[in-house]
């Protein structure tokens, strides 16, 4: 005798596993990014401040860097190491967990500086204040350390998995770099 319940059965069975799936791949990737916050922070605060802030960047940016890193476009040891231990489609899905992240609040030094003059061609892609945006990051608050190695990187080729970046950086004066890098972490 057939059971004409059982195509049933396994249909609900299915719905069931697929509308679980999402949370357990949610919670599967919060458990491979917990090693993440030994250098950027349980509170996305990074330990040093050579180390960028992730939570709260753009998607997009995270999404790149990561697949950047994984494939070696993007050289940094300890990021390469970490991003093997990720397969190609949880690089999405981590990019988002930190995005969903709020940014973290920083007190902004009293008296800003003006805007440097080289500042407006940043501003193109980093958009209004430095927020980010498509395609470029969130800079705006940043540390000052990070943002003038990430700038310096880029200005001497150390760096060149974003060729305007390259291009952008390498007329810069070293001076022009740190006043650019101190104006941006400071909004």
């Amino acid at each position: 005798m057939i059971n004409h319940h059982l195509p049933t059965i396994f249909g609900t069975l299915i719905i069931s596993a697929a509308l679980a799936a999402p949370a357990s791949a949610a919670e599967g990737i919060d458990a491979k990014l917990q090693t993440c916050s030994s250098c950027h922070g349980d509170n996305g605060v990074p330990i040093d401040a050579t180390i960028p802030i992730i939570w709260g960047q753009t998607e997009a940016f995270l999404v790149k860097q990561l697949h950047d890193y994984k494939s070696g476009d993007r050289d940094n040891q300890v990021m390469a190491t970490m991003t093997k231990g990720l397969a190609q489609m949880d690089l999405r899905p981590a990019a988002a967990y930190f995005a969903s992240k709020g940014w973290p609040a920083r007190s902004a030094p009293a008296g800003a500086a003006p805007p440097p003059n080289a500042i407006a061609i940043c501003q193109v892609c980093h958009q209004q204040n430095f927020v980010g945006g498509l395609p470029a990051p969130r800079l705006a608050g940043q540390s000052y350390e990070y943002v003038v190695e990430a700038m310096r990187s880029f200005a001497e080729g150390d760096r060149t998995n974003n060729a305007d970046m390259v291009k952008l950086m390498e007329p810069l004066s070293a001076a022009e770099r740190e006043v650019i890098a101190r104006y941006i972490s400071g909004l």
